[in-house]
């Protein structure tokens, strides 16, 4: 061959790039002894937008076994939901408490 030849070969690169689906979390409510359950399904309701009676479920759920699941979102929502939550809570003078973890 021929330098002439090898001048004009080109090359090719691909690059395949994998999307993955943003990982999902649970906000819970956690029970306290001071945070009327009408407050928690009234939260329920507001900020998590359940249904009367999802709301009552999941605050009985959180009173019976010391936490429930108040909706289920991508990182950011969580988070953003649960200092709504706390800083609705506060400013009613309840101690209501959220966590998030992974779903």
């Amino acid at each position: 061959m021929s330098e002439e030849s090898n001048a004009n070969v080109q090359t090719s690169t691909s690059t395949q790039t994998t999307l993955t689906e943003p990982g999902l979390y649970h906000v819970y409510l956690l029970n306290d002894d001071y945070t009327p359950m009408d407050f928690v399904t009234e939260i329920l309701k507001t900020i998590f937008r359940k249904t009367p009676q999802d709301a009552e479920a999941v605050m009985l759920k959180i009173h019976e076994e010391g936490k429930g699941v108040a909706g289920t979102y991508s990182h950011e929502i969580a988070e953003q939901k649960a200092i709504e939550t706390t800083a609705q809570a506060r400013s009613q003078g309840h101690p209501l408490n959220c966590t998030i973890e992974k779903a």
